[in-house]
């Protein structure tokens, strides 16, 4: 092989290792510190719009039957009640998640729970241990209904009235 060849080989094995360890740092950054969150507050206009969004909707009674939250039955937040009035739910270990596990077995953005119509599902959203309704471990979004449990790491959720 030519000398500049043999260069041209050395840059681009240079260039390549260097994309990885930026995109290393890139991810443990977003391990560690979470999405950014965009702030509540704005221009009065979007106010002003958020506001007589909220009061024009009035939330429906729920059925009977129907959940009304999810409770924590094990793990770190043991005990913990959620309300589902602002479903979906992000569930994981990032600032941005509505419903924060504590636990190195739960990522960043792990899972959601959400509903259409009068149905529940749990979606796993890519999690590395993924996630576990009863024994089975999910890979698309999957129905629920009021006691079944969600494994997500080391804690169960249930979804109660």
């Amino acid at each position: 092989m030519s000398e500049l060849t043999l260069v041209l080989i050395r840059f681009a094995y240079l260039a390549i290792l260097w994309i990885f360890v930026l995109s290393a740092i890139s991810v443990i950054r977003s391990d560690m510190f979470g999405a950014r969150v965009a702030r509540e507050g704005g221009r009065p206009e979007r106010r002003a719009a958020k506001t007589a969004a909220k009061t024009r909707t009035k939330p429906a009674k729920p059925r009977r039957g129907t959940p009304t939250a999810v409770a924590i039955v094990e793990g770190g937040n043991k005990g913990e009640v959620i309300s589902l009035d602002k479903a979906p739910l992000l569930i994981g270990r990032g600032n941005d998640a509505a419903i924060r596990l504590d636990d190195d077995y739960v990522s960043t953005r792990h899972a959601r729970i959400g509903s259409s119509g009068d149905q529940w599902y749990v979606e796993d959203l890519g999690s590395t241990n993924g996630t576990y309704v009863g024994s089975s471990r999910i890979s698309q979004p999957t129905a629920i209904s009021l006691g079944t449990q969600i494994r997500i790491g080391k804690s169960i959720l249930e979804l109660r009235k």
